[in-house]
Parts: C-alpha cells; sequence; structure tokens
C-alpha cells in the first residue's frame, strides 16, 4: 500500500490582513505574497514559510492562505494541523490575537498532544506537538 501525504494545504480567509497578522503572531513566522498561478484565477495568496526548492523532497507540507470568490472560511471543511513545541503555546497565542480555543491541550498518548482553535476568520486549526 502506497503512504499518501499531504503536499499543500489552503486556509479561506475573507480579510486577508486580518488572517495575515494572526498567523504571523501565533506562528512566529512570516507570510509572502505569492502570484496567482495564471491571469483567470482572481484570488489573493499568501504563503507560509516553505523551500520551494527542495520542499517536495523534504517532510512537510507547504500552503497559503487564500481570498477567492465562492470559497468561505468555515468550520467543517479541512482541518490543518501545525507541528509546533508545545500546542499549549500556540493555542494561547491564538486566543490573545483574535482566535479562540476550542479544544484546550489534549494528551493522545504515545503520539503527543494536540490543541484545536478558530482563526481570526472562523477556521478551525490544529496544533501538534510531542510534549
Amino acid at each position: 500500500m502506497k503512504n499518501i501525504t499531504v503536499v499543500h494545504f489552503e486556509i479561506y480567509v475573507q480579510d486577508m490582513s486580518r488572517a495575515i497578522a494572526f498567523y504571523e503572531a501565533v506562528l512566529g513566522v512570516k507570510l509572502v505574497e505569492f502570484p496567482a498561478p495564471t491571469a483567470e484565477f482572481d484570488m489573493e495568496m499568501w504563503s507560509f514559510p516553505f523551500d520551494r526548492e527542495t520542499g517536495m523532497n523534504t517532510y512537510g507540507a507547504g500552503g497559503m492562505l487564500i481570498k477567492m470568490e465562492g470559497f468561505p472560511p468555515g468550520v467543517g471543511g479541512t482541518l490543518v494541523y501545525f507541528g509546533c513545541e508545545d500546542c499549549a503555546v500556540q493555542a494561547e497565542r491564538a486566543a490573545a490575537h483574535g482566535g479562540s480555543i476550542c479544544k484546550e491541550k489534549t494528551s493522545i498518548g504515545e503520539h503527543g498532544f494536540f490543541t484545536l482553535v478558530l482563526d481570526s476568520e472562523g477556521n478551525m486549526i490544529g496544533f501538534h506537538s510531542m510534549t
């Protein structure tokens, strides 16, 4: 059986400035504006840090915030988990930057811990850590 791995993710937003501020503050990273793939796409895209040269050959997935007509944000679509050192730290940062905690730090046994939060746009996202 082949392994199925995530190679890309998109988080849909309505207020790009607010969403960028939220993710940069919570994750401690700098997002980069990314051009639409072709002129036929009327969208605004901001990418999470990802080495585009070697990224396809390394662990993890690249992804971006997308603002596009007909693709509203919200709970119930895709759930993205961000890896971190202590998921409780990111959950608290999320709450301090316009999000809210849905599930406090919870043990998943030998697989570590997770938290679930709503981002500034109403999307549910998760954080995973081993401690």
